[in-house]
């Protein structure tokens, strides 16, 4: 039976993440305050930044910056998106 949450993402109940899915303290605060599909949605949006601002997962400053958009995205909304970037219609 899978395990239901107060997503504070969508401000819904949603269902809740399989595992972990990042190490720590914040790790812990997204397995119980995020659902699977803000998840997946965060995946997207980082996907994103990496691609549109040439990020390397290697390099720290560029996880630190990854970090702290995580928590902008799911926590209080206001992520960034790349300057000039333009959705796709």
């Amino acid at each position: 039976m899978p395990r239901t949450i107060f997503c504070q993402y969508q401000q819904a109940d949603a269902e809740g993440l399989d595992f972990v899915p990042y190490p720590g303290e914040l790790g812990q605060r997204i397995f119980a305050n995020v659902g699977k599909p803000a998840w997946s949605a965060w995946l997207a949006h980082q996907t994103m930044l990496i691609n549109e601002n040439r990020l390397s997962p290697r390099d720290p400053k560029h996880r630190a910056f990854l970090e702290e958009e995580l928590v902008k995205y799911l926590f209080s909304g206001n992520a960034e998106k790349p300057p000039g970037f333009v959705p796709e219609a």
